[in-house]
């Protein structure tokens, strides 16, 4: 094992750094401006080395990596694309799971040039959904169809919101506001998020609606399926606060004034909002997920699906959305520091599918560390 370095120490960074840092032999760097969030960590792992710095300053992310043999990236969206091109310019490899708004693929050239290997978006969803549905393409055929659903909420819910943020709320609103893409018949269309408002019944869950964000991301270029949708799942009631706040301009970045003093308004309603969406220690969040593929498999029409229903973890507090979002990041950037992904490049999860070690490895992996996904075949 190497030298390993995780830049971002928030609830998922912290999960990945302590993930690696049981493997024998590999010593652990985890990299955050935030002290107590460092301390947090090495209070749960003495062994794992913290380095307070600012990550959106790329020469500093530069120097920490120098001695550095495998990277891995959980940072601000803001901060995506930049640090990608550090570490790739840095000649180490790479596995991220921050969402990146800009087109990451347009780095491949030049992780190609600099022999890196680059695996981003390898979370959750985008992540294990981005691989089921490669996976589900590569089966049937034709795929005619995938739908997938996926939500972090809160095991018990709080009215009115019904919700807490699992992950950046910051983002969570990004989600609520940037338009989301389907593909329907063969043709990307571009939908307002919070759209297309429907409902699901799921086990262990009960019902839950679910409503349109950007989740395809690559998918809407690297499938050759006509018809691809991912929702969003909340419990009912919680798209409609949601649409209302963005509706009324209260999430709105243009300032406006108040009494003679300038403020913008989204910064007022998450200073008032995000109290309420964030978990209190211990309590339980959950991660549901499904993904479902329709086509035909052996000249039958067919449907695969798998289904996930995840808690947080009451042996290691850790929530459900930091590990499920974590253990595929680490999981995959095992696989890259041993050469079974060798081939340098900006890879997206559905570009792994068609490995067979590399799938297997993963779902046996993520099993024995709780995260058990169902598949099931109609």
């Amino acid at each position: 094992m190497g030298h390993t370095v995780v830049l971002g120490g928030g609830m998922v960074g912290s999960i990945m750094a302590l993930d690696l840092a049981q493997d024998a032999d590999r010593t652990v760097q985890i990299v955050d401006r935030d002290e107590h969030r460092l301390a947090a960590v090495v209070k749960q792992d003495a062994h794992i080395e913290p380095i307070c710095a600012d990550l959106s300053d790329c020469s500093a992310i530069s120097e920490i990596l120098t001695s550095a043999d495998l990277v891995l990236g959980a940072l601000p969206s803001r901060l995506g694309l930049q640090t990608l091109r550090t570490v790739i310019e840095s000649g180490k490899p790479y596995c991220d799971i921050t969402f990146t708004p800009e087109d990451a693929w347009e780095l491949a050239p030049l992780a190609k040039a600099h022999e890196v290997v680059a695996v981003i978006d390898c979370g959750v969803a985008p992540g294990m959904t981005n691989l089921l549905a490669g996976v589900a393409a590569r089966q049937l055929q034709p795929c005619t169809s995938i739908d997938m659903w996926v939500g972090g909420i809160p095991k018990h819910p709080v009215p009115p919101w019904n919700f807490k943020a699992a992950f950046s709320p910051f983002d969570v609103v990004d989600e609520y506001l940037r338009p989301a893409r389907i593909v329907r018949d063969g043709q990307v269309i571009v939908r307002e998020a919070l759209s297309d408002l429907d409902r699901i019944d799921l086990p262990q869950v009960g019902m839950l609606e679910a409503f349109n964000t950007d989740g395809l991301r690559s998918l809407t270029a690297t499938l050759d399926v006509p018809n691809l949708v991912e929702k969003t799942l909340r419990y009912p009631g919680h798209r409609d606060l949601a649409w209302a706040c963005r509706e009324t301009g209260l999430w709105s970045e243009g300032p406006i004034e108040v009494d003679g003093q300038e403020v913008i308004p989204r910064d007022v309603t998450c200073a008032a909002l995000f109290p309420h969406w964030t978990y209190a220690p211990g309590e339980v969040d959950l991660t549901i997920l499904r993904v479902e593929a329709r086509g035909m498999l052996n000249g039958a029409p067919s449907v695969l699906r798998w289904d996930l229903y995840d808690e947080l973890d009451p042996a290691t507090g850790w929530s459900s959305m930091a590990r499920t979002t974590a253990f595929p990041a680490t999981i995959v950037a095992r696989l890259i520091e041993q050469g079974v992904i060798s081939e340098p490049g900006v890879y997206a999860p559905e570009a792994l599918a068609g490995n067979a070690e590399v799938v297997e490895t993963l779902m046996r992996e993520l099993q024995t560390r709780g995260v058990d996904y169902r598949a099931t075949t109609a």
